[in-house]
């Protein structure tokens, strides 16, 4: 009775892919199948499908005796979610010959509720950027997702209320054909001279490009309330200056949550690359805020240290994104650091290293990002009084566990270990003279474009001092006789790795850019030096 195919797309993992939607409309005993190996949401768009199509006045699967066979290729690709639900609705009345259109360069998503409205889903900047690179112009989603789609440049975003909006739009003909000669596919059938038709007006119009507009919070952790602990605050502004991990101990309640909780203000804005970027993992994992579509500042992921290694690092029967990928661009903050499953903490010594995860399962392997600042907090021991005025009651044995959870090759890992005391009580209340949030987040800001400045022609991955690798620092970073005399006896002394060894020149060498200096010089070297403290 009718054959027709428009396009679709669908994520996996953080990929997408274009999805291709047949349809086949025999005559025989009714069945509606869905076949291309669907997940149970697409199984059960066939009932989504009929009531919707019913209740938007349109002829339903369901009301004729009719074998309806609808296709999702490439077969082999797993197929999730209830974004196939437009799709299918169009490609039907396509078949059937209720409308036609021309499908070329249009792709085709959204969930439908029963009475024909158009429901968000999840990916809808992946699937756009999906769209986009393989070469179409025009593209048909709920209008939930209209406005972090039009972030896409290059293609033209229709954000549609419900089912009818969309067919009203597209379709280019009111009468159906009368007679059965010369049939056609109805793809191809607003090419034909002898059809009567005529163009509706359109009812949609394309959504605007979305502006990215830079907004930070109304209520945050300023670090002019933070009082004392200026040391700590010192390395927090070289953590964000130069994008180093920062681990920060002490007994209970110094002011080492305050501290974290602080930094990521004082983060710069992200790039459009960036926002594209960041705004496409949140929307694909459905971790998205209701009141912000666009994410425009550095994520800040602060999981409770009871969650688990899936969560944590990502993956699942189809492996996807866990919060190190969230945090991607931003900071991640494991607060009671050792509390924290052994396997979670063991399993950020890839993604530190590569600022990339990757996630094999049986079903399938996926490499997410994981650029981030880790910022981790802890106390001395279990009662948190180890080395303090009050008494430790814990035991040898619970003492040497709870260290032995932060492993050598982690503690390494991590360029600054901070020590944060107690504050004399009369401070608490006393004026602070440190700078406000905006002050240092414009020095933070003025020390990253000077190091883009200084990596723009070397390499188009490196952006912060803590990105380069070894080769890198050779190329780039000039040592003088003194400096490295200091370095070179210092490492001998201190017993540190090679790791180690790199990341205090990376350390000094944002200490120096901080500082408006060129090149390293002994005073950079010797602050970074402090800051590899042991902990504990």
């Amino acid at each position: 009775m009718g054959f027709s195919r428009i396009h679709s797309a669908q994520t996996i993992g953080l990929r997408s892919s274009i999805i291709d939607i047949e349809v086949d409309i025999s005559k025989g005993l009714h069945s509606f199948t869905v076949v291309g190996l669907p997940d149970k949401a697409v199984e059960e768009s066939r009932d989504r499908v009929g009531s919707a199509l019913k209740n938007s006045d349109f002829p339903s699967p369901k009301s004729k005796n009719q074998k309806v066979v609808v296709s999702l290729a490439p077969a082999h690709i797993k197929k999730e979610g209830p974004l196939f639900d437009l799709p299918i609705s169009l490609v039907y009345l396509l078949a059937k010959e209720e409308i036609v259109f021309n499908v070329k360069d249009k792709l085709f998503f959204g969930e439908l509720s029963l009475d024909g409205k158009l429901r968000p889903v999840k990916g809808a900047l992946l699937l756009t950027l999906c769209a986009r690179k393989h070469g179409f112009k025009e593209i048909f989603l709920p209008k939930e997702n209209a406005e972090e789609a039009s972030l896409v440049g290059g293609i033209t975003v229709y954000g549609a209320d419900n089912l009818k909006e969309i067919v009203e739009h597209l379709n280019e003909k009111k009468t159906a054909p009368k007679n059965n000669a010369g049939k056609c596919n109805p793809v191809d059938m607003p090419n034909k001279k002898d059809v009567t038709s005529e163009t509706a007006e359109s009812k949609i119009s394309p959504h605007k490009r979305s502006p990215i507009i830079q907004q930070r919070p109304a209520e945050y952790t300023d670090f002019k309330d933070i009082k004392g602990q200026e040391t700590a605050k010192r390395a927090l502004i070289i953590a964000a200056a130069g994008g180093h991990n920062i681990g920060l101990f002490g007994p209970p309640g110094t002011g080492k949550t305050m501290l974290a909780r602080a930094l990521p203000h004082i983060l710069p804005s992200l790039s459009y690359q960036q926002v594209v970027e960041v705004t496409g993992i949140y929307s694909a994992s459905g971790n998205h805020d209701n009141q912000e579509k666009i994410i425009t500042t550095p994520p800040f992921r602060a999981p409770h240290h009871t969650s688990s290694y899936i969560s944590i690092v990502g993956g699942g029967t189809f492996p996807k994104p866990g919060e190190i990928t969230l945090a991607h661009r931003g900071i991640l903050f494991l607060d009671e650091f050792p509390e924290f499953d052994r396997r979670v903490i063991e399993a950020l010594r890839q993604p530190l290293e590569d600022k990339k995860v990757s996630i094999s399962r049986s079903k399938g392997s996926e490499i997410f990002p994981a650029n981030f600042i880790l910022v981790v907090a802890m106390n001395p021991c279990p009662c948190g009084n180890y080395g303090t005025n009050k008494e430790c009651v814990c035991s040898a044995h619970s003492l040497g566990q709870y260290r032995r959870k932060v492993s050598g090759p982690i503690v390494d890992r991590i360029d600054m270990w901070i020590h944060v005391d107690n504050i004399e009580h009369r401070k608490l209340l006393a004026d602070s003279n440190s700078k406000n949030t905006k002050e240092l987040r414009e020095q933070v800001t003025a020390t990253r474009i000077k190091q883009i400045e200084r990596f723009k022609n070397y390499s188009k991955e490196i952006k912060t001092n803590s990105d380069m690798n070894a080769r890198a620092i050779t190329s780039l970073i000039k040592l003088n006789k003194a400096v490295l005399e200091i370095l070179n006896t210092s490492a001998e002394k201190l017993q540190i790795s090679p790791r180690s060894y790199h990341r205090i020149i990376k350390v000094s060498q944002t200490i120096a850019d901080l500082d408006g200096a060129e090149n390293i010089q002994e005073k950079h070297l010797l602050e970074a030096l402090q800051y590899r403290q042991k902990i504990g």
